[in-house]
């Protein structure tokens, strides 16, 4: 898709960011907020990518980099938007990012259960990896 824009989020930004992803994103039990968005963008200021279309916000991909290994998340394309080439075009422009800080391999963050993104995954080149299982733990 040639007249989307991806540009990397900005710290003054962060209301509208979490409003999108209410709208756009799959629902989750995050606990979103300001000052976790803010906290993102002082670490990295380009890890959040917003792409654009006329002047309006239509996906996100965060594209984490901790030195050792690449991870995208939260990627949500506005639903009037889908279908677009929006997603790929940000995964594009995040795994470029990826390269460029010597990552060899990328790994996404997708809800087993988030039907809307698996096939932008899969159609990026991207599948479950089924030997490994993420475990967490919440923090109180």
């Amino acid at each position: 898709m040639n007249d989307v824009k991806i540009r990397y989020g900005r710290a003054d930004e962060a209301e509208t960011v979490l409003a999108f992803w209410k709208a756009a994103a799959e629902g989750t039990d995050r606990h979103d907020s300001v000052a976790a968005y803010h906290a993102l963008v002082a670490r990295d200021p380009e890890a959040v990518l917003l792409a654009e279309l006329d002047g309006e916000l239509v996906g996100t991909l965060i594209a984490g980099w901790d030195g050792w290994r690449a991870h995208l998340y939260r990627l949500a394309v506005h639903p009037d938007h889908r279908r677009k080439g929006i997603a790929r075009a940000l995964i594009g422009f995040a795994e470029q990012r990826m390269r460029e800080f010597g990552a060899f391999r990328v790994d996404a963050m997708v809800l087993d259960d988030n039907h809307l993104a698996a096939p932008a995954w899969t159609a990026a080149g991207y599948h479950p990896q089924p030997e490994w299982s993420r475990w967490v733990k919440r923090l109180p």
